[in-house]
């Protein structure tokens, strides 16, 4: 009887349909968006492939599909994220609670170390310079891709002239991609700057030079009296 009744329940355990296991949309998107960032960075738009995003991403092709439609698309994705991650990051620095000279030196920190942590982005933007900034113009929302420190840049140098610290001829803009090019340029030519110079840039004695330079400039620039 004991052999019988075990034998019922093992047939009825049989016959009971496995739980289907749910599929996480997001956790798949975002595996095939940093399998795509890489595959973007590393090949190039051009020699980048679909078959090896989805297999970088350990998907489907057909959910690469599915979700972002097509290379060209899913490589716009690619750029909006990286773009919206950067932004998030400026405006979570609130630089309007602090002193001028204080605020700009938070916004070049935070976008030097934002390059250094993510060195991939400054390749990307490379990838997109490329093709001439061609994706970057379909975005639909640009604003979600504008730097909201263009702005604040703008009242922080109003108020370091009232304070008398700053400088009154400040272009904003300008000043903004100054910052980025001090920032940019050592960690995308990092490796070939090493050769050249004969030293590891990668150092961390180095980087804290730099990064201490690039505020320094800045702000002498500012204090100029013009």
């Amino acid at each position: 009887m004991a052999s019988e009744a075990a034998a019922v329940k093992v047939r009825r355990r049989a016959a009971t349909p496995a739980p289907v296991r749910p599929r996480d949309a997001e956790k798949t998107k975002a595996s095939i968006l940093k399998a795509a960032r890489d595959e973007f960075c590393e090949e190039g738009f051009n020699g980048a492939r679909v078959d090896a995003i989805a297999d970088r991403a350990k998907a489907n092709k057909r959910l690469l599909y599915h979700y972002f439609g097509n290379k060209e698309a899913l490589y716009q994705a690619v750029l909006l994220d990286a773009y919206q991650e950067i932004r998030r990051g400026e405006r979570e620095l609130r630089i309007s609670q602090y002193d001028p000279v204080e605020a700009v030196d938070r916004i070049i920190r935070f976008t030097f170390r934002h390059f250094l942590a993510n060195p991939w982005f400054p390749r990307l933007l490379s990838v997109e310079n490329l093709q001439n900034a061609k994706f970057v113009k379909q975005i639909k929302d640009l604003d979600a891709i504008r730097s909201p420190i263009v702005g604040e840049l703008q009242e922080i140098v109003k108020r370091g002239h009232a304070e008398g610290t700053f400088r009154t001829d400040v272009d904003p803009m300008q000043l903004y991609i100054s910052i980025i090019s001090l920032c940019y340029f050592y960690v995308s030519n990092m490796q070939t700057l090493s050769v050249v110079f004969g030293k590891d840039l990668s150092q961390f004695a180095l980087i804290q030079d730099r990064e201490a330079q690039a505020v320094q400039m800045v702000v002498d620039y500012l204090r100029t009296r013009r």
